[in-house]
């Protein structure tokens, strides 16, 4: 019970900090106030999720990393995703997992045009 108030009241904090964020602060992340605050109500492993599917699918963290604003919709993507179970799943077979265990996947086109660019 203490620890679910306690993830509230961080996660107040949280979005106190984003509220308090400037124009120019938030042009720096190059990520409207909203964006931000919808990030706070994504699952934690977000990232390491994205950089572990964008592997099964041939692409490297650096290149899911390169364009900044790619990067926040692959996040976003995954966010919302409804698949999480099927996922995790896919995650957890590591390096024996393929893309063609990830129909579901929401970023599986977006891997691909990575993958085409980044030749």
């Amino acid at each position: 019970m203490f620890d679910r108030i306690r993830s509230l009241i961080d996660r107040l904090h949280e979005v106190q900090e984003v509220n308090s964020l400037s124009d120019r602060d938030l042009d720096d992340l190059g990520m409207s106030r909203e964006q931000v605050l919808g990030f706070l109500k994504m699952p934690r492993d977000i990232s390491e999720r994205v950089t572990a599917m964008g592997r099964i699918f041939g692409v490297p963290e650096v290149e899911l990393k390169r364009d900044h604003a790619q990067w926040v919709d692959l996040l976003t993507v995954c966010g919302h995703c409804a698949d999480r179970a099927a996922c995790a799943h896919v995650l957890a077979k590591g390096t024996a997992a393929q893309p063609s265990d990830a129909p579901f996947c929401g970023n599986r086109d977006s891997f691909g045009t990575i993958i085409v660019n980044a030749v």
